[in-house]
């Protein structure tokens, strides 16, 4: 059976009963289940999951997408986290018995589709960029909302891959794509010195240096009084979970400053989760064949 995992994030984190709009529209959809739903105001952003086979989640995708245009004016949002759009990001991840190349196929299906009946503008990242310099989801979302709104007009760079060179007057534009699974995972600091969250974040991403596979920037959680390191690993087998955070704590401390707790955001796959066990617990030859879980399911 073909699965795909879908992730959409939506740029509403504080009125649940938007959130719950939407997420009806993608339970109503035959053979989708939904895995998970996280809201944060901070970021004032929601992260939904679910899974089914290609056609019925692509289907559950384009309705959330059109029940978040309905819902969510781009004007009026504020939040910590970078976003283009009500329905900011639609990922597409393959599961089981299914390509790369076909999950592509239909990322770029989603996105005409997306366009054509909504007139939201579009643009492909990750495997499913068509332009290198669009692989990576920030290079898009530069300027955010009231940057892109100006320069999609004026910037030939800026032109979607599908749709007008204008956007949606209150839902703004949308990127799709496709990307192996992801793990959202922030670090919160005991101090509400932002720039000590930001230099952090600079020594340790990818594009400054850091480690492979790494995207992170810093965030002031003013609800809480603390500044955070906010990540996403794109790949936990190359940088796991343990390595970013001991280089967080390594570099905090310099400053005087401790973590007072991590989160993560979505699902996060087991593997990834047994891998910090190991690094911590210390555990001599360990077999993942001990996870009770894993056991039952084979």
């Amino acid at each position: 059976m073909k699965l795909v995992e879908c992730v959409p994030n939506f740029s509403e984190g504080r009125n649940s009963k938007v959130v719950d709009e939407i997420v009806d529209e993608i339970k109503k959809v035959d053979g989708v289940s939904l895995l998970d739903r996280e809201s944060d105001p901070d970021h004032n952003r929601s992260v939904i999951t679910f899974i089914g086979e290609p056609e019925a989640v692509k289907k559950a995708a384009f309705a959330a997408t059109a029940k978040a245009t309905e819902l969510i004016d781009m004007n009026k949002h504020k939040g910590e986290h970078p976003r283009i759009g009500a329905t900011d990001v639609i990922p597409f991840v393959p599961i089981s018995d299914i390509m790369m190349d076909e999950c592509i196929k239909l990322a770029k299906e989603l996105g005409q589709e997306i366009t054509t009946k909504l007139k939201i503008p579009v643009y492909l990242y990750a495997e499913a960029a068509t332009r290198h310099d669009r692989v990576s989801l920030p290079n898009i979302r530069k300027g955010e909302y009231e940057g892109l709104k100006e320069e999609i007009k004026t910037n030939p760079e800026r032109k979607p891959d599908f749709g007008k060179n204008e956007m949606h007057p209150t839902a703004g534009a949308t990127a799709v794509g496709v990307r192996y699974p992801l793990i959202a995972f922030n670090v919160n600091l005991n101090t509400n010195n932002l720039k000590i969250a930001e230099d952090i974040a600079r020594k340790i991403r990818e594009s400054s240096g850091g480690f492979k596979a790494l995207q992170a920037k810093g965030f002031d959680i003013k609800e809480r009084g603390i500044v955070q390191v906010s990540m996403n690993l794109l790949n936990y087998e190359v940088t796991p979970m343990f390595t970013v955070f001991n280089a967080i704590k390594e570099e905090a401390e310099k400053q005087g400053i401790e973590i007072v707790g991590s989160e993560v955001i979505g699902l996060v796959p087991m593997n990834a989760l047994i891998d910090v066990a190991e690094k911590y617990l210390k555990i001599e030859k360990f077999s993942k064949e001990q996870i009770l879980e894993r056991r039952l399911k084979e």
